[in-house]
């Protein structure tokens, strides 16, 4: 089966082989994929960090030679964003990209924010660098993100290999039976009325004990959260129904 490599920063992966098609989800510099179809202009890959399927443009991916070490995809930058350089080009990486040994010896780190040498940071110093980014659906980059995207980036910058999708999350770790017992880190999902989980927030405990969601909806935004959900103060209503907690080892 052949296997490929994202070569741009970022690549769309739609729902259909079209760029009018919707977008699902994205693939980030250095991330592999297996193609399981292919038309002139497309292929349809399965993602090799969370199995996740779509149609990515030709023109934004790399065949990886049978001779060609595969990526080691747990090298990646850390930082909300990199400006680097790969021969003569100088562009932007996301945080979450890989520089695994089949790119790393080319790239060159010229500026990162924040930058990488700073102290060790913890899981909700990576959730916080996406503070107010805005909402897009498919994304998982500071241009825009969705909601298990977000969580996603943040969990791998940490060294946790999430699934791509809420629901799919939710089937990850171990339940936490009350919203009190929650720690920074556990991830909280919510139902809509037909009671599907459509969306997912990180809990960050904050000093005074009191529990907070990191989530975006909207955009990344720090909420309250209680044992009925997500309340904002700022329209003073409830505005995601809470289904499970769940802490992710």
């Amino acid at each position: 089966m052949k296997k490929l490599v994202c070569e741009c920063a970022i690549a769309p992966l739609r729902k259909e082989p079209t760029d009018r098609s919707e977008m699902v989800s994205q693939a980030l510099f250095g991330e592999s994929m297996m193609v399981l179809d292919e038309l002139e202009k497309w292929y349809l890959v399965r993602m090799s960090h969370d199995n996740y399927e779509g149609w990515v443009d030709k023109k934004q991916v790399a065949i990886l030679k049978s001779n060609v070490q595969e990526l080691n995809e747990i090298k990646h930058l850390s930082s909300l964003y990199s400006l680097v350089r790969r021969s003569e080009k100088v562009f932007v990486l996301p945080a979450g990209a890989i520089l695994g040994q089949m790119v790393d010896s080319e790239i060159e780190i010229i500026q990162a924010y924040p930058n990488q040498e700073s102290q060790k940071r913890g899981i909700s110093d990576y959730a916080l660098m996406f503070r107010e980014t805005p909402y897009l659906w498919g994304g998982r980059t500071f241009m825009g993100i969705d909601c298990s995207g977000f969580t996603q980036i943040v969990f791998r910058l940490a060294g946790i290999n999430l699934q791509r999708d809420a629901y799919q999350q939710a089937e990850q770790g171990d339940l936490v039976s009350f919203v009190d017992e929650a720690t920074t880190g556990d991830l909280a999902f919510f139902e809509n009325k037909e009671g599907r989980i459509m969306h997912v927030g990180m809990i960050i405990k904050e000093k005074n004990s009191e529990t907070k969601i990191i989530h975006a909806s909207g955009k990344v935004r720090i909420d309250n959260i209680d044992h009925i959900g997500i309340f904002n103060a700022e329209t003073n209503s409830y505005t995601h129904s809470l289904r499970l907690i769940k802490r992710i080892s």
